[in-house]
């Protein structure tokens, strides 16, 4: 099977660096090529977890919020308060619909008092700004800038944004971050990255200038071992790093996949499914994203679709939505999203092939 790319399929400012490095498998994220692999998934792993891994990661659109109503069109989608969030500083915030159900998890980035970046997971965030601004009135402006971040990741990641930027860099806390122009390139250094690794987020803020930040990187991370990668299915479970669409399919409320913490349920001011979570929290959730470990031979990845759930009699009690072999656990590691009834013991699923899995729970997700 081939997966043809056409012009509707957008490309990164990082795009030629993938096709030099060999990029060997890629996914579609907000309409545009996110690479996945460049052919050799433990090699990768292994830069990752020893040493430092370059990723294009500009699939991870912003949506700028400005004007007078900016905080106001903020406050109203996220189901985190951001009223006292700081200049210079990130926080994750779920966003949902009325009825609780997430309909992304992104970072939302304070650059002024009257000035936001929502820097979105997979689905169209824009429009659902653009048409929450248009519906309440609110005076702000709403687009998507031209910004694309850069990822590195791994335990020397620090060492190679410093040998690039300056010591300075070692200073900015989690979540941080600070505007500046090196070499004649915008962007924002922000301490983030979808691992449990550390390292950094290079926000590009001029497209044209891809190949030139790339590059450079690269050439500060060569003495630490720097490897071509991308978000990493694995080691972002093995950290419990929550993805959505993966985990849930888009159709499960923030308590479900136990962001609880990210959510501020206790605010005063009304937010787009607070009624809804409120509720939910009351009566408990139905269904629970848990960490298990799965009986059977080594595998590499789950298949495309998920795999349906079944408890000791037989009876579907959810579906598990990502499994691969991890080194850590020296087992097969999956999420399932399942009922709260077999939270906490063990449960079977099936596999396209047939094969019957146990399925034993590990923690609750994230943990």
């Amino acid at each position: 099977m081939q997966f043809p790319l056409s012009p509707r399929n957008r490309k990164s400012p990082f795009y030629e660096a993938q096709i030099r490095h060999g990029m060997t498998h890629f996914s579609i994220y907000n309409h545009m090529v996110l690479p996945v692999s460049f052919g050799n998934l433990d090699a990768e792993y292994e830069a990752l977890m020893e040493r430092v891994s370059l990723w294009d990661v500009g699939a991870e659109r912003q949506v700028e919020v400005v004007g007078p109503d900016a905080l106001t069109l903020i406050q109203y989608v996220s189901a985190r308060d951001m009223s006292d969030c700081r200049i210079g500083r990130v926080r994750y915030a779920p966003l949902c619909d009325n009825d609780g159900i997430m309909l992304n998890d992104p970072m939302i980035l304070k650059l002024a008092e009257d000035r936001y970046w929502i820097s979105i997971a997979d689905s169209d965030v824009l429009f659902w700004c653009k048409g929450i601004a248009l519906a309440k009135g609110y005076d702000c402006k709403i687009f998507e800038p031209d910004v694309s971040p850069l990822a590195v990741q791994g335990p020397r990641a620090e060492d190679t944004v410093a040998d690039y930027l300056g010591e300075w860099v070692r200073d900015i806390p989690f979540f941080g971050f600070e505007d500046i122009e090196h070499d004649g390139i915008p962007m924002l250094v922000c301490r983030s990255g979808w691992s449990g690794q550390g390292g950094f987020e290079l926000f590009l803020q001029d497209g044209s200038r891809g190949l030139e930040l790339w590059d450079a990187v690269w050439k500060a991370g060569e003495k630490y071992g720097i490897h071509p990668g991308a978000p990493t299915s694995l080691e972002r479970i093995e950290s419990g790093l929550f993805s959505y669409r993966g985990d849930c399919g888009g159709s499960a409320t923030p308590l479900e996949v136990g962001l609880e913490k990210y959510l501020s349920l206790d605010r005063q001011d009304d937010f787009i499914g607070k009624e809804a979570l409120l509720a939910e929290k009351e009566r408990g959730s139905s269904r629970r994203l848990v960490k298990v470990l799965l009986s059977g031979d080594r595998m590499q990845f789950s298949s495309e679709h998920p795999w349906p759930a079944f408890n000791s009699e037989g009876q579907k009690v959810g579906e598990v939505r990502m499994a691969s072999w991890s080194p850590l656990h020296d087992s097969n590691l999956a999420l399932a999203l399942v009922s709260t009834s077999v939270v906490g013991g063990s449960f079977f699923t099936e596999t396209p092939e047939g094969e019957k899995l146990e399925a034993t729970h590990l923690s609750m997700f994230p943990e």
